[in-house]
C-alpha cells in the first residue's frame, strides 16, 4: 500500500474504528452479482487493524495480542509485492486466527502503464484483461493455499498513477474489472486498495460501475479513525460494511517486546473466511 511497501513504505493500514465487532452477513449485490450461485455469508470485521511489509511472527502476533488490534493485513501474493514472507504459511494463518486476529489478504498485482514506479509487473492497454484474469486467478491460489475460503475477500494493491490520463485510467479499470469478474467466478469478493486522490478516486467516481470491487480500502492520511466522517465521495457507495481507511502510516509501536512498525487502518469491511 501506499507503495504496497514495495519499497518497504508503500503500504500503509490502520487502526480504526474502535471497538471491533464480527458479524456475518449476506454481502452486497455488487459483490456477489456473479454465475456463482451460492455464496458464503460475509465475514466483516469493525475495528482496528494494522500491516506491517513482512508478516510479523507467531511470538510477535501473540504479544500484539493485546486487543487493541482485531485484524491484520497480509500480502498474499503478486510479483510487485516488496517484502519477503517467511511467516506467512497456512499454519501461521491458522495460529493466529486461533488467537482471535481477523485476516484482510491483500495482493499487488500489475500496475498501471502510465505509474512512475520500477514495480515489474505492469499492464497495457491490449493486456490489461489477460494480466487482471492471470492475477486474479494467481490471489485465489495464493489465499487458498493459506487457507482463506471462498467467500473471503481479495484487496487488489493499485498504487498512485495519473487518472486525468485517459487512456491509462481506461486501461486500469479494464485490468481492475477482469480482476474483479475472475475472483467473482471462483466464488471470492473483491476489494482495492488505493489512494484518494487517485486509484480510489478512479474506482469510486467511475460512471460505469459494472464489474467494479464492491469494496474500497482508501488511502487518505488525515489521522481520522473513521471509514464515515472523511468519506470523500457518495455516501451511498460501498455500504453496509466495505470500506476501509488507511489513516495513518509508519507508526512505530511496541507491544510485550516486540516493536514493528505499521500502519493504522479503520476497517468496516470483509476479512478472510479461515477453514
Amino acid at each position: 500500500m501506499a507503495q504496497h511497501r514495495q519499497s518497504k513504505k508503500r503500504r500503509y493500514i490502520a487502526w480504526g474504528v474502535a471497538g471491533a465487532a464480527v458479524v456475518a452477513g449476506a454481502g452486497i449485490t455488487a459483490q456477489t452479482s456473479t454465475a456463482a450461485t451460492v455464496w458464503p455469508a460475509q465475514k466483516t470485521y469493525t475495528g482496528r487493524a494494522f500491516d506491517t511489509c513482512t508478516a510479523p511472527s507467531l511470538a510477535a502476533m501473540r504479544s500484539w495480542d493485546t486487543g487493541f488490534y482485531g485484524a491484520v493485513a497480509v500480502y498474499v501474493g503478486g510479483r510487485n509485492r516488496g517484502c519477503a514472507q517467511p511467516n506467512l504459511t497456512a499454519s501461521w494463518v491458522k495460529s493466529v486466527s486461533s488467537l482471535g486476529y481477523k485476516l484482510i489478504p491483500l495482493y499487488v498485482g500489475a500496475q498501471p502503464p502510465c505509474q512512475t514506479s520500477r514495480n515489474p509487473e505492469r499492464f497495457t492497454a491490449t493486456t490489461a484483461a489477460a494480466i487482471g484474469k492471470s492475477n486474479a486467478e494467481d490471489a485465489i491460489a495464493k489465499a487458498s493455499a493459506l487457507g482463506m475460503k471462498p467467500g473471503s475477500p481479495i484487496y487488489l494493491n493499485m498504487e498512485s498513477y495519473d487518472i486525468t490520463n485517459k487512456a491509462c485510467n481506461d486501461a486500469t479499470l479494464t485490468y481492475v474489472r477482469s480482476f474483479t469478474r475472475t475472483l467473482r467466478a471462483k466464488t471470492y469478493r473483491a476489494g482495492l486498495y488505493g489512494f484518494s486522490s487517485s486509484s480510489a478516486k478512479a474506482i469510486a467516481t467511475a460512471k460505469d460501475r459494472t464489474d467494479l470491487p464492491g469494496n474500497l480500502w482508501y488511502a487518505l492520511w488525515d489521522k481520522k479513525n473513521t471509514t464515515t466522517a472523511d468519506w470523500p465521495w457518495d455516501p451511498k457507495l460501498f455500504t453496509p460494511h466495505s470500506r476501509g481507511h488507511q489513516y495513518m502510516v509508519n507508526s512505530r509501536e511496541t507491544r510485550g517486546g516486540h516493536t514493528i512498525t505499521v500502519d493504522r487502518n479503520a476497517w468496516d469491511a470483509p476479512v478472510a473466511i479461515i477453514g
